[in-house]
């Protein structure tokens, strides 16, 4: 690895250590004694790593794509082997495979967990389960600015005019975007205890709302959410991971003629009103349209929690918005609506040629001066081609290792969109501490293919597998 990629991943060893840091203040405020020597050997070991990363001798090598992908790659397999260690520590005797999983479930924001009933264990495990998504919510966003070369032109001109990132830029915008991140988060903190959640509560809430995660911290979100006006706003705090994380940052510090930067905000916000619309209007079933909304927020969000009831009469419908997901540069994930709608557009344009010759149709973003290309086309159809693939991979091995068809196909979407399971989508009642290590390592292996854009992926086949 070069120099770059050490200071990368040295720098999220060190942030786990800090936070560790702080679940000792935690655990000495609250008097859990026994907790403390296990957060207190994370932190000596993150530190460790994260300082013999960051000391290494200067790589005068030019850090090229397929080493920053491989990058990326790596930090979801070894972060979460320290952010296991809490879990492997604890008094609760959890098998190591067990432990892993429920780190990669928590860094890659998905939310699956082993855990039965999350009320017998203690606070501060339940915070660290949370911190585990933040911080995966913000490796998230920084390795799409490291990988910010393979993606689209339009998406990278929302965030820069600089065609390629050099490493003062990159740590550029990474810092912009820890500040929004944590500002974020502290946002919705605020809001939540505006409407009266408990203060543990509505912390572990706000770092997994931020983080598009789906850990709660109590079985029963009913028991939280229990009025409407709570539902409503705790629906709306979750589009703050569906749209752009540089949304606040932009609105702030608009210019007239940077209009561009709103481009996707802007039509996931039609999106979002379209959705609700539709949904008010056929599908608010028994006048219960709090509790749809939140489905909508958190199906779009790919956050994905809901109440413990089963929605199965609109089960396909949400996991149809989980798989489009929301904006490129937010923490949600899924194929995204803004690449989805492009496509679509290019689709049409390209049939209404052929049969109107004589008219001429370009591919230009309607109330933007931006041009879709070709190339970015290419993109979004692999992307959606190795979406299929991935799934038909995934459903096929679950359901190879007895789990049922429907079940696995459900699970396999929400694996790789990064969607916790849950009431809405019909496979609440799956117990994953239940299941044999080999499925547990398929679940891991695609909540890491789910969180690294599908695109890279093939560019490191084509890299190793097409070396002229």
């Amino acid at each position: 690895m070069s120099r770059f990629s050490y200071i990368y991943l040295g720098s999220f060893f060190l942030l786990t250590s800090v936070l560790c840091f702080f679940n000792i203040i935690y655990s000495y405020y609250f008097n859990l004694y026994l907790n403390i020597d296990t957060y207190a050997v994370t932190l000596t070991i993150s530190l460790l790593f994260g300082l013999s990363f960051l000391i290494k001798k200067k790589d005068l090598n030019k850090i090229t794509i397929f080493q920053k992908i491989l990058t990326v790659i790596l930090g979801y397999f070894i972060l979460p082997i320290i952010i296991a260690l809490p879990y492997t520590l604890s008094i609760y005797n959890i098998s190591f495979i067990d432990c892993y999983f429920e780190s990669i479930s928590g860094f890659t924001s998905t939310g699956f967990t082993v855990f039965e009933n999350i009320k017998h264990l203690d606070p501060s495990l339940i915070l660290w389960r949370s911190t585990s998504q933040w911080i995966g919510g913000l490796y998230f966003l920084f390795s799409i600015i490291l990988l910010i070369d393979i993606f689209d032109d339009n998406l990278k001109k929302s965030l820069t005019n600089f065609l390629s990132f050099n490493t003062t830029e990159t740590f550029k915008q990474s810092l912009k975007v820890l500040i929004l991140y944590s500002i974020l988060t502290l946002t919705i903190f605020i809001i939540l205890k505006i409407i009266d959640l408990r203060t543990f509560d509505s912390f572990n809430f706000a770092l997994t709302i931020i983080s598009s995660g789906g850990f709660l911290p109590n079985n029963n979100l009913a028991t939280i959410l229990n009025s409407e006006i709570k539902i409503i706003i705790f629906s709306f705090t979750m589009l703050i991971s569906f749209f752009s994380v540089f949304l606040a940052y932009n609105i702030f510090f608009f210019k007239k003629e940077s209009l561009n930067v709103f481009s996707e905000d802007f039509y996931l916000l039609i999106y979002l009103a379209f959705l609700i619309i539709i949904f008010f209007i056929f599908f608010n079933f028994d006048n219960k349209f709090t509790e749809i909304f939140l489905g909508i927020t958190t199906s779009i969000s790919n956050v994905g929690i809901y109440f413990d009831k089963s929605s199965s009469r609109l089960d396909i419908i949400f996991l149809i918005l989980v798989i489009i997901g929301g904006s490129f540069f937010s923490t949600s994930s899924g194929l995204r609506f803004f690449k989805l709608f492009n496509l679509t557009k290019f689709a049409i344009n390209e049939l209404l040629s052929h049969t109107r010759p004589r008219q001429i149709f370009t591919n230009k973003i309607s109330f933007f001066e931006r041009n879709i290309n070709r190339s970015d086309i290419t993109k979004y159809f692999l992307a959606i081609l190795l979406f299929i693939l991935s799934l038909f991979v995934i459903s096929s091995l679950l359901t190879l290792n007895n789990i049922d068809f429907i079940s696995s196909f459900k699970l396999g979407i929400l694996t790789i969109m990064n969607t916790v399971n849950s009431g809405l989508y019909g496979v609440e009642n799956f117990e994953f501490q239940k299941i044999n290590s080999f499925s547990k390592i398929i679940f891991i292996l695609f909540m890491i293919i789910g969180r690294v854009e599908l695109i890279s992926i093939l560019i490191l086949l084509k890299k190793f597998l097409f070396k002229s």
